[in-house]
């Protein structure tokens, strides 16, 4: 299942809390997850510094379970919302037969 994954801000964080050490880790674990093929794509959004992730899980909970698995999510820096996704099926309007 595709899983959108949104970082989301959290309050009273300070940028100094960004160590250069966690930043590292947090880059490492992103590298093993997208090697295993869990993480299938990975961007930062244009207008603003916030991860988005698009994963590649069996359901929300694992995907959850991967997000908590990164450095600065443990280090309640930042969190993420979990979108599961299916396909668009708004097509199918397109073929339907008239009566």
């Amino acid at each position: 299942m595709k899983i959108l994954a949104l970082e989301i801000e959290v309050s009273g964080v300070r940028d100094e809390q960004f160590t250069m050490e966690l930043l590292v880790e947090e880059s490492q674990r992103a590298w093993e997850l997208y090697q295993e093929g869990t993480i299938r794509e990975l961007y930062f959004c244009q207008d603003h510094y916030e991860a988005v992730l698009i994963l590649e899980c069996e359901n929300s909970a694992e995907a959850q379970r991967v997000i908590d698995s990164l450095p600065l999510v443990k280090a309640n820096l930042i969190g993420f919302k979990i979108l599961p996704l299916v396909p668009y099926d708004g097509f199918a309007r397109l073929f339907k037969q008239k009566d």
